[in-house]
């Protein structure tokens, strides 16, 4: 039997979710279900000072209307650590528990129906009379009140050598500000909580990327035991981070619930997708770069100044990558946080990483141009020797790898560096690179691999998929552990009820769960060898265990094939289940820098008549450690570069400042790629493994294909045009103002 990890294997939950037997939060077909949909704010600050419902009661099919005067008050009691997805720094928003108003499309109230139309059409219903106060809606206005996060860290500022007076004896300077907008996730499938109480038995079935965070919270919403609530998400139709958290419309649907003493669904409108789920926040930039005229860094300054809301500080690893990412002595980030009258962000596809580097890397190429020298061999000259931010070794570093191979593919070497300097027909043709990287996260997780008497393997465990085949690279790391086909493997995922996880987010499943999933199967194949030896009518029996092995479904001796007893006629003699429960978390005091790296190459057209961007090809090349299936590792790699194309060239989440509301909350405004903008991408992933990151050797691989991709289709905007825009999207406007 051949190894089922390294094998391109197809996804093992496809035919569930072809067919339509998969089910998703909205999904779940509960009896008597009533259906709520809330009313959100028009002001983005004030206080309700009136509230009518009486048309929306007397509506056909309500069953109630819940509003700050009476809704339930929940005992929210305070975990003892706030869960590491989570703002450490300020007070959660809480439905409906007063009259404040925060931002633009906070809920106001509740309706409650027998259908969806019934509710509908009541909550259009709800009169609401505010009282406004004059809100923080500009970033702008708002910069002056910048300040340091509370919650120190890594978002605290670093320094190391004296970066101020570097810069100011370099030969060649850079000195530059960058702005990434505002974001929103937009996944395909929005956001669900269906709620259904049993005396004070709670379930959810909720979109979630961390089903047991939304349990703990849900707990102490309601003042009952963690054991009282089951939260369940086996799948998700797209998260990119907006699903980390326990939103406001969860306690929405469970309140909604008790009250009228039957389960409940609350799906988010297209619109309420822009209220209180999260988004990537707007963050503003200033990069110095200081070089010796050959190219080696002698400093590098940047600040980020980035959107968080009144009521928390939400922070997220913006510079960290500035820090590690080249050699140079002299380094300084400042990280600041700019309030405003918004909902929280929250962690979105290669959060921080695909902020900061998309500063960082547009102003090496403008180094680079400064310096009339090829932006792969600047990268290159500046290699650091080991991770300066934290002085210790990489555990595995192959950027340069990274950029030879991605260079190689391209054929970088074609490109004429002048600005305009390549065409085809009446069209620019520009080129650009940009390097990427992202943390090789890990998080404590358990699983639980069992064999039944039909010789299925079935592997459980509370953490999600909500893409990356998580499913399937588990079924594989189990099958060969135990030493099955890996069509014998069942996976049972998102279900607070199982083995614990951490959260499906930060590239950090994989490496934290499969560990586990392979000690336990490890252990499950000992137990069969066990059996095998203690069996009565095995031929393997009272031989040494050490001399016998779990492969192909059977257990045999090592040294010779022909003995062997297969596990089907073991389990049938047990007349139960064996299994086996194993737990994985990092080790202490970290004695590597664990990363992954890339890079990104771009090639585009630029009509000069109407300065229309397209991209024409993008060759990535990635190193992540081993990668356990190279199919579903090229979807990552795809569908992390679409994304970079949305933010380089269309995503961007606009705002009234005057009144503080979002003015393109939906599809047709909030533009997205669609098959025309997306060429055939080349994505390739280095053979390489990392023994520091655990036993399979891989790391995830979700984050780092996003990160970068705008800074190469920023540089190579450049290369085509001569004109740099460094306020994402590049669109037409800018270009021709510029």
């Amino acid at each position: 039997m051949s190894p089922a990890i390294g094998q391109p294997i197809r996804r093992i939950e496809g035919r569930a979710k072809v067919l339509g037997t998969a089910r998703y939060a909205a999904e779940y077909p509960i009896r008597n279900l009533a259906h709520a949909v809330p009313v959100l704010s028009t002001v983005p600050r004030g206080r309700i000072s009136a509230i009518d419902t009486a048309a929306a009661v007397a509506s056909p099919g309500v069953l109630t209307v819940l509003t700050h005067l009476n809704a339930p008050r929940l005992p929210y009691r305070q975990p003892k650590e706030v869960p590491a997805t989570n703002p450490k720094v300020g007070d959660p928003l809480r439905p409906l528990r007063d009259d404040v108003i925060r931002f633009d499309r906070q809920y106001v109230a509740v309706v409650v129906a027998d259908t969806l139309e019934h509710a509908e059409a009541a909550a259009a219903l709800v009169k609401v009379t505010y009282e406004p106060l004059t809100g923080v809606t500009s970033f702008d206005r708002a910069l002056p009140n910048a300040q340091l996060p509370r919650e120190g860290g890594r978002t605290g500022p670093y320094r190391r050598g004296t970066p101020d007076a570097a810069f100011a004896a370099a030969p060649v300077k850079v000195d530059q500000r960058y702005v990434v907008p505002t974001e929103h996730h937009n996944p395909m499938e929005p956001h669900a909580t269906v709620a259904v109480w049993n005396g004070s038995q709670l379930t959810l079935y909720d979109k979630s990327q961390w089903v047991q965070n939304i349990q703990q919270h849900a707990a102490l919403a309601f003042g009952i035991p963690y054991g009282n609530v089951r939260v369940m998400s086996p799948f998700m139709g797209g998260g990119f981070g907006s699903g980390l958290r326990a939103w406001p419309h969860i306690d929405l649907a469970a309140m909604a619930a008790r009250v009228v003493k039957r389960p409940v669904k609350l799906s988010l409108s297209r619109e309420a997708m822009y209220g209180t789920v999260g988004y990537r926040p707007e963050t503003r930039m200033r990069v110095r770069l200081g070089s010796t005229p050959d190219g080696k860094l002698t400093s590098v300054m940047h600040e980020a100044w980035a959107q968080t809301s009144t009521y928390e500080e939400f922070t997220e690893n913006t510079l960290g990558a500035t820090r590690l990412m080249y050699d140079v002595p002299n380094l300084s980030t400042t990280y600041r946080l700019v309030p405003m009258n918004v909902s929280t962000p929250t962690y979105m596809r290669g959060p921080g990483e695909v902020t900061g580097m998309f500063a960082l890397e547009t102003a090496m190429d403008e180094l680079a141009v400064a310096l009339k020298m090829d932006p792969v061999q600047l990268r290159i000259l500046n290699e650091p020797p080991k991770d300066l931010s934290v002085n210790l070794p990489w555990s595995l570093r192959t950027y340069v790898d990274a950029l030879r191979d991605g260079a190689k593919r391209f054929d970088w070497a074609r490109r004429t560096p002048e600005p305009g300097s390549m065409r085809d027909g009446g069209l620019l043709v520009g080129v650009g690179v940009a390097g990427s990287t992202y943390p090789g996260n890990r998080n404590p997780a358990s699983a639980r691999v069992r064999m039944d008497p039909d010789g299925t393997v079935t592997v459980q465990s509370a953490g999600t998929d909500i893409g990356p085949g998580t499913y399937t690279s588990m079924a594989q790391v189990a099958a060969d552990a135990v030493g099955v086909d890996v069509s014998r493997v069942r996976v049972e995922l998102g279900d607070s009820r199982l083995p614990y996880s951490n959260a499906q987010g930060g590239s950090a499943l994989f490496a934290s769960l499969s560990p586990a999933v392979r000690q336990a199967g490890l252990e499950l194949a000992r137990a069969l060898v066990m059996a095998a030896v203690s069996d009565a009518r095995s031929p393997l029996r009272g031989l040494n265990p050490d001399t016998l092995i779990s492969a192909g479904d059977r257990v045999g001796v090592k040294a010779d094939p022909t003995k062997f007893v297969t596990h089907a006629e073991l389990l049938k003699r047990l007349r139960r289940p064996l299994e086996a429960h194993a737990t994985s978390a990092p080790s202490g005091k970290p004695t590597h820098s664990i990363h992954s790296f890339g890079a990104h190459f771009v090639e585009l057209t630029v009509d000069p008549d109407v300065y229309e961007i397209r991209i024409r090809r993008i060759v990535s090349s990635f190193g992540v450690g081993a990668v356990i299936n190279p199919r579903t590792a090229h979807s990552q790699a795809v569908g992390g570069i679409i994304g970079g194309v949305g933010m380089g060239l269309l995503e961007e989440t606009r705002s009234d400042p005057r009144r503080g509301r979002i003015m393109n909350a939906n599809f047709s405004e909030y533009l997205i790629p669609v098959h025309a903008d997306i060429p055939v991408f080349e994505a390739e992933y280095l053979k390489e493994f990392d023994p520091i990151i655990g036993p399979l050797g891989g790391k995830g691989v979700g984050e780092l294909p996003i990160v970068g991709v705008a800074a190469a289709i920023s540089n190579a905007v450049y290369h085509a045009t001569g004109k740099r825009i460094r306020d994402l999207p590049i669109t037409i406007d800018k270009l021709l103002a510029d």
